[in-house]
């Protein structure tokens, strides 16, 4: 029934382009896997066309979901589940130019746009912007861009003069509030994953399996990278979360200077 919902986005006017991305356009599928189709026009279909598409197609659905994109969320009649997303060729073109080729960097996920565009596969492109897009994508990693990722990040996670996550971790344990320790550790581990694939010349895969796909694609890592992680976890709730984030850090510092980064 995807296949069918597909040929139904294609031939419908105002979609300029249908891609599959996430984990289905990956090597990393499992049973929670829905389909991640992201539908380019100038705006969003209209919530009319959309109702129709859901009573058509789907067994549930919501429809009309603005919680981070605009989007749509359905079980097929067969069961599968598709979460659809609707984005301009505009806004897509324009995070190629802010990040890709003027080299912006953000707090965290700085790639992670890029990846989904980079990666995603392209089920019907009308007009060919889309697979222009992946064209300029197709070329090495800016070096400019991997400094400004790193000059954004690596001070955040410990070295800033003031209110670095690691300072934020440490007085949120004083004063007892463990939603701050989890918030700005999590908060540290994005930062700390921006810089990790940024050094190794590769998009941010997103915030799912990022262990797995460190492994998968980076040839530089951290001396006990993976351990290093699951104490950070396992130490979460309790004092030992410091000398955790420490040696996490300085690993991660061993790396940075070794590939002449700091």
């Amino acid at each position: 029934m995807i296949d069918t919902l597909i040929s139904f986005l294609c031939a419908t006017e105002g979609v300029d382009a249908l891609v599959l991305a996430g984990s289905r356009s990956a090597s990393i599928v499992d049973k929670f896997s829905d389909y991640d189709l992201y539908v380019y026009g100038e705006k969003p279909l209209g919530l009319d066309v959309r109702q129709e598409m859901a009573d058509h197609f789907a067994s549930k659905a919501e429809v009309g979901n603005s919680f981070f994109d605009e989007g749509d969320e359905m079980f097929l009649k067969d069961g599968t589940a598709v979460d659809l997303m609707y984005r301009s060729l505009d806004w897509a073109e324009q995070q190629v130019r802010w990040v890709w080729q003027t080299h912006h960097a953000s707090v965290g996920y700085s790639t992670a746009f890029i990846h989904n565009l980079k990666f995603s596969r392209i089920l019907c492109d009308r007009s060919g912007r889309f697979a222009h897009i992946q064209e300029l994508l197709n070329t090495p990693y800016p070096k400019e861009l991997i400094k400004a990722i790193l000059e954004k990040n690596h001070p955040l996670l410990r070295s800033k003069l003031m209110a670095s996550y690691y300072e934020q971790i440490e007085h949120a344990q004083i004063r007892n509030d463990m939603n701050s320790v989890v918030h700005r550790t999590s908060a540290l581990l994005a930062s700390y994953f921006d810089v990790l694939f940024a050094i190794n010349a590769q998009t941010h895969p997103g915030e799912k399996k990022l262990v797995a796909l460190a492994k998968q694609t980076c040839s530089i890592l951290p001396a006990d990278f993976e351990k290093n992680i699951e104490q950070v976890m396992q130490h979460l709730g309790d004092k030992d979360l410091l000398v955790s984030l420490d040696v996490l850090l300085d690993e991660l510092d061993v790396v940075l200077k070794n590939e002449s980064w700091i």
